[in-house]
C-alpha cells in the first residue's frame, strides 16, 4: 500500500455532480473493508435541510462553510486512523483550502465523467441549485476540470457500471 495512504488512511472522491462519487465510494468502502462517508448526506441531515434549501436560504458562501467543517471533521477521523472513502461534492475539491488538506491526508481520485453523461444523470431539478441554468452548468463543468484534475488520480466514469469505476481504481499502484 502506498506510504501516504497508509499515514493516513484516506480516499476521497472528487469530481462534477451526478459523476457516481457516491455510488462507486459505497462500493469502494465495501471491497475495502473500510467505513463510508457520503458529505452532501452528512450535511443534509446535520443541517436538517438538503443541499437546495441551504443554497436558497443562506446562500453558496454559507453552504461552502459548512462543507470544508464537515471535510475537516472526516479528515480527522481519518488522521487518528479510521480507514474511510469519503464522495466530496462536486465543488468541494475546487476550494483550495479543501484540495491542500485533501491532497496532504489521503488520496484523492478524480471521477472524470462526461458533460453529456452527467446530463442524462440529472433532471437539472430544484435539489441541483447549480445545475438549473444550462448554459452556466456546462461552464460550471468545464471551470471546474482544471481542480479537478489536480487530484493524484483520473478515473473515467464514462460508463454506467460503477463496478468498473471500482476495479478501476482498485488497479491504482496506491494497492
Amino acid at each position: 500500500m502506498h506510504l501516504k495512504l497508509k499515514r493516513t488512511p484516506g480516499i476521497y472522491l472528487v469530481g462534477f455532480m451526478a459523476a457516481g462519487k457516491s455510488t462507486v465510494g459505497h462500493l469502494l468502502a465495501d471491497a475495502l473493508g473500510w467505513s463510508f462517508s457520503d458529505l452532501d448526506q452528512e450535511i443534509e441531515a446535520e443541517q436538517g435541510m438538503s443541499i437546495a434549501e441551504i443554497f436558497d436560504t443562506r446562500g453558496e458562501e454559507e453552504f461552502r462553510k459548512i462543507e470544508q467543517a464537515a471535510v475537516s471533521k472526516r479528515v480527522s477521523l481519518i488522521e487518528r486512523g479510521k480507514p474511510m472513502v469519503v464522495a466530496l461534492g462536486g465543488g468541494a475539491f475546487v476550494q483550495e483550502a479543501i484540495q491542500n488538506l485533501l491532497l496532504r491526508s489521503g488520496v484523492p481520485i478524480w471521477l472524470d465523467c462526461p458533460l453529456e453523461r452527467v446530463r442524462n444523470r440529472l433532471d437539472a431539478g430544484p435539489e441541483r441549485p447549480l445545475a438549473r441554468d444550462p448554459e452556466k452548468f456546462a461552464q460550471l463543468y468545464e471551470d471546474r476540470r482544471a481542480a479537478y484534475a489536480q487530484a493524484d488520480y483520473r478515473i473515467a466514469a464514462d460508463c454506467d457500471d460503477p463496478g468498473e469505476m471500482v476495479a478501476a481504481i482498485l488497479k491504482l499502484p496506491i494497492f
